[in-house]
């Protein structure tokens, strides 16, 4: 059994041991501070962002799709990155997918027990006629959730590119994948509450993927969005 209190995103931060004393400016101080872990964190894996920006471009240009899954705030950031690709590159909403352990509700509601699940993800996979052109990004700050682990072992098995993006050196889902990305921002302010950097860096990396992908396959000319939908009035 993984001893999760060894986890780096799950070890408490020595510079926040007194925040439940901090006033509000200065819990936004320390707040802002740590975020700049995050920044740098993500700048040290830039080769492997570049790398996986690479791998679903030319996925996309042989005709396969870019599938995230994840748990809780990771599941939740895949799913914003994919549905924001139809609306800002014109694509199809099924070119980028997000895939969330318990099904979409658990967009807004944890599902008890799914991101533990060896067999959701593989099903989940499945559910989508994966193939071995399409590529699996998995993403858990953690490393170690069950639901992506088993779902990109079955991908590998049927000849898909994987990727995982993880906030833990050395992890059970770097191993399972062809290429890691492992920013590591540190402790959270809350102790193991990984919606902060951890989430912060995933999002930041993630928009790079899709966007860094979308320019690979002709959606933007110059800095613009060539392909967008016009769907309001600012558009």
């Amino acid at each position: 059994m993984l001893d999760l209190t060894k986890l780096t995103t799950e070890t408490r931060n020595i510079n926040t041991m007194n925040l439940d004393c901090m006033t509000p400016l200065e819990i936004a101080t320390i707040m802002n501070k740590e975020d700049e872990n995050a920044v740098k964190a993500v700048s040290q894996v830039l080769p492997e962002i570049a790398n996986a920006i690479k791998w679903c471009t030319d996925a996309l240009n042989n005709g396969g799709r870019i599938i995230y899954m994840g748990a809780g705030t990771s599941g939740r950031l895949g799913l914003l990155d994919a549905v924001e690709c139809p609306p800002t590159f014109g694509v199809s909403p099924d070119l980028v997918v997000g895939l969330i352990a318990g099904g979409d509700n658990a967009f807004i509601k944890a599902v008890e027990g799914a991101e533990d699940s060896t067999t959701l993800g593989e099903e989940d996979l499945k559910a989508l006629h994966l193939s071995s052109k399409d590529i699996v990004v998995g993403i858990a700050a953690s490393g170690r959730t069950p639901y992506v682990v088993y779902g990109l072992k079955y991908a590998r098995q049927i000849g898909c590119k994987t990727i995982v993006l993880v906030c833990n050196k050395g992890s059970v889902m770097a191993e399972t994948a062809d290429l890691a990305i492992e920013p590591v921002p540190g402790p959270e302010v809350l102790s193991g509450s990984t919606r902060l950097k951890s989430g912060t860096v995933q999002k930041m990396i993630l928009n790079m993927i899709s966007t860094g992908s979308m320019v690979g396959v002709g959606k933007v000319y110059q800095n613009l969005m060539v392909d967008v939908m016009q769907t309001n009035e600012k558009l």
